[in-house]
Protein backbone atom coordinates (compact mmCIF):
# COMPACT_ATOMS: atom_id res chain seq x y z
CA UNK A 1 0.00 0.00 0.00
CA UNK A 2 2.80 2.59 0.44
CA UNK A 3 4.53 1.65 -2.76
CA UNK A 4 1.15 2.79 -4.64
CA UNK A 5 0.87 5.84 -2.02
CA UNK A 6 4.57 6.62 -3.14
CA UNK A 7 3.86 6.11 -6.68
CA UNK A 8 0.63 8.64 -6.49
CA UNK A 9 2.76 11.41 -4.70
CA UNK A 10 5.76 11.01 -7.45
CA UNK A 11 3.00 11.08 -10.45
CA UNK A 12 0.95 14.04 -8.53
CA UNK A 13 4.19 16.09 -8.58
CA UNK A 14 5.03 15.37 -11.78
CA UNK A 15 2.23 16.42 -13.29
CA UNK A 16 1.91 19.86 -10.58
CA UNK A 17 5.22 20.71 -11.65
CA UNK A 18 4.27 20.54 -16.18
CA UNK A 19 1.36 22.76 -15.20
CA UNK A 20 3.46 25.63 -13.33
CA UNK A 21 6.14 25.33 -16.05
CA UNK A 22 3.42 25.73 -18.61
CA UNK A 23 1.42 28.89 -16.54
CA UNK A 24 5.77 30.21 -16.70
CA UNK A 25 6.02 30.09 -20.23
CA UNK A 26 2.37 31.25 -20.81
CA UNK A 27 3.42 34.69 -19.35
CA UNK A 28 4.84 37.43 -21.75
CA UNK A 29 7.34 39.16 -19.82
CA UNK A 30 6.90 42.88 -18.92
CA UNK A 31 7.57 45.50 -21.36
CA UNK A 32 10.08 47.84 -20.69
CA UNK A 33 10.00 51.39 -21.61
CA UNK A 34 12.74 51.06 -24.29
CA UNK A 35 10.95 48.37 -25.86
CA UNK A 36 7.72 49.88 -26.01
CA UNK A 37 8.42 53.10 -28.01
CA UNK A 38 10.92 51.44 -30.41
CA UNK A 39 9.09 49.53 -32.59
CA UNK A 40 10.36 46.04 -33.61
CA UNK A 41 12.16 44.88 -36.48
CA UNK A 42 9.03 42.95 -37.84
CA UNK A 43 6.75 45.94 -37.04
CA UNK A 44 8.71 48.26 -39.62
CA UNK A 45 9.27 45.13 -42.14
CA UNK A 46 5.22 44.90 -41.92
CA UNK A 47 5.53 48.22 -43.37
CA UNK A 48 8.29 48.03 -45.40
CA UNK A 49 7.05 44.88 -47.47
CA UNK A 50 4.01 47.12 -48.87
CA UNK A 51 6.61 49.86 -50.63
CA UNK A 52 9.26 48.45 -53.63
CA UNK A 53 12.49 50.42 -53.39
CA UNK A 54 12.87 53.50 -55.28
CA UNK A 55 16.10 52.25 -56.65
CA UNK A 56 15.75 48.86 -57.41
CA UNK A 57 13.13 47.73 -59.81
CA UNK A 58 10.41 45.29 -58.40
CA UNK A 59 12.07 44.66 -55.12
CA UNK A 60 10.31 45.36 -52.01
CA UNK A 61 11.86 47.17 -49.61
CA UNK A 62 11.68 44.73 -46.16
CA UNK A 63 14.44 42.67 -48.59
CA UNK A 64 16.86 45.68 -50.38
CA UNK A 65 20.07 45.67 -49.21
CA UNK A 66 20.69 49.18 -50.63
CA UNK A 67 21.67 52.66 -48.34
CA UNK A 68 18.56 54.30 -49.45
CA UNK A 69 16.14 51.20 -48.22
CA UNK A 70 18.36 51.56 -44.88
CA UNK A 71 16.80 54.65 -44.80
CA UNK A 72 13.44 54.25 -45.45
CA UNK A 73 13.11 51.61 -42.75
CA UNK A 74 14.73 54.23 -40.21
CA UNK A 75 12.55 56.37 -41.90
CA UNK A 76 9.48 54.35 -40.82
CA UNK A 77 10.98 52.98 -37.73
CA UNK A 78 11.13 56.85 -36.68
CA UNK A 79 7.51 57.43 -37.96
CA UNK A 80 5.82 54.17 -35.86
CA UNK A 81 7.85 55.01 -32.70
CA UNK A 82 6.09 58.50 -33.12
CA UNK A 83 2.89 56.81 -33.19
CA UNK A 84 2.21 56.99 -37.29
CA UNK A 85 -0.34 54.35 -38.54
CA UNK A 86 0.56 52.07 -41.30
CA UNK A 87 -1.68 54.15 -42.92
CA UNK A 88 -0.18 57.78 -42.42
CA UNK A 89 3.57 56.04 -43.31
CA UNK A 90 2.15 54.64 -46.37
CA UNK A 91 0.38 58.17 -47.18
CA UNK A 92 3.30 59.95 -46.70
CA UNK A 93 5.68 57.79 -49.07
CA UNK A 94 3.07 58.26 -51.93
CA UNK A 95 2.73 61.75 -51.30
CA UNK A 96 6.98 61.98 -51.62
CA UNK A 97 7.50 59.46 -54.31
CA UNK A 98 3.98 58.76 -56.03
CA UNK A 99 2.12 55.57 -56.40
CA UNK A 100 4.85 53.42 -57.48
CA UNK A 101 6.76 52.93 -54.99
CA UNK A 102 3.52 51.22 -53.34
CA UNK A 103 4.12 47.02 -53.78
CA UNK A 104 -0.31 46.90 -54.57
CA UNK A 105 -1.49 49.85 -56.22
CA UNK A 106 -4.82 51.38 -54.20
CA UNK A 107 -7.96 49.88 -55.98
CA UNK A 108 -9.67 53.18 -57.77
CA UNK A 109 -9.60 54.72 -60.98
CA UNK A 110 -7.84 53.78 -63.87
CA UNK A 111 -5.84 51.36 -61.54
CA UNK A 112 -8.78 49.55 -60.99
CA UNK A 113 -8.19 47.86 -64.20
CA UNK A 114 -5.57 45.83 -63.13
CA UNK A 115 -7.41 44.05 -60.73
CA UNK A 116 -10.69 44.04 -63.03
CA UNK A 117 -8.56 43.05 -66.33
CA UNK A 118 -7.44 39.49 -65.13
CA UNK A 119 -10.90 38.37 -63.83
CA UNK A 120 -12.14 39.77 -67.42
CA UNK A 121 -9.98 37.90 -69.85
CA UNK A 122 -10.49 35.01 -67.52
CA UNK A 123 -14.48 35.12 -68.09
CA UNK A 124 -14.03 35.93 -71.72
CA UNK A 125 -12.10 32.49 -72.29
CA UNK A 126 -14.87 30.77 -70.58
CA UNK A 127 -17.11 32.12 -73.01
CA UNK A 128 -15.31 31.57 -76.08
CA UNK A 129 -14.68 28.03 -74.59
CA UNK A 130 -17.99 27.71 -73.78
CA UNK A 131 -19.11 28.89 -77.60
CA UNK A 132 -16.76 26.63 -79.68
CA UNK A 133 -17.99 23.30 -77.57
CA UNK A 134 -21.84 24.52 -78.17
CA UNK A 135 -20.87 24.45 -81.65
CA UNK A 136 -18.96 21.19 -81.72
CA UNK A 137 -21.87 19.42 -80.29
CA UNK A 138 -24.41 21.33 -82.66
CA UNK A 139 -22.01 20.14 -85.48
CA UNK A 140 -21.79 16.48 -84.26
CA UNK A 141 -25.50 16.68 -83.89
CA UNK A 142 -26.11 17.31 -87.51
CA UNK A 143 -24.37 14.29 -89.09
CA UNK A 144 -26.06 11.49 -89.37
CA UNK A 145 -24.90 8.67 -87.23
CA UNK A 146 -25.99 5.74 -89.34
CA UNK A 147 -24.94 5.95 -93.11
CA UNK A 148 -28.02 5.45 -95.13
CA UNK A 149 -28.70 3.14 -97.87
CA UNK A 150 -28.06 6.09 -100.41
CA UNK A 151 -24.51 6.25 -99.60
CA UNK A 152 -21.34 4.27 -99.38
CA UNK A 153 -18.37 4.75 -97.24
CA UNK A 154 -16.57 6.77 -99.83
CA UNK A 155 -19.79 9.35 -99.81
CA UNK A 156 -20.49 8.65 -103.15
CA UNK A 157 -24.16 7.94 -103.63
CA UNK A 158 -24.72 4.39 -103.91
CA UNK A 159 -26.52 4.97 -107.50
CA UNK A 160 -24.06 6.61 -109.05
CA UNK A 161 -21.35 3.63 -108.40
CA UNK A 162 -24.35 1.50 -109.37
CA UNK A 163 -24.22 2.91 -112.75
CA UNK A 164 -20.29 3.16 -112.85
CA UNK A 165 -20.37 -0.80 -112.33
CA UNK A 166 -23.14 -1.08 -115.19
CA UNK A 167 -20.73 0.51 -117.53
CA UNK A 168 -17.50 -1.64 -116.23
CA UNK A 169 -19.52 -4.35 -117.41
CA UNK A 170 -20.71 -3.31 -120.78
CA UNK A 171 -16.77 -2.82 -121.21
CA UNK A 172 -15.76 -5.90 -120.19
Amino acid sequence: MTKNKFLLLVLFAALASLFITAKVYAQDPAPTPASATVPSDNEVNLVAKKLYCPVCPNTPLDVCETQACKDWRAQIRDQLASGWTEKEVMDYFVTQYGERVLAEPERGGFTSLVWMLPLLIVALGLVFVGLVLKSWRASRLSRPLVQTESQTGTGIPKQILDKIEAEIRKVD
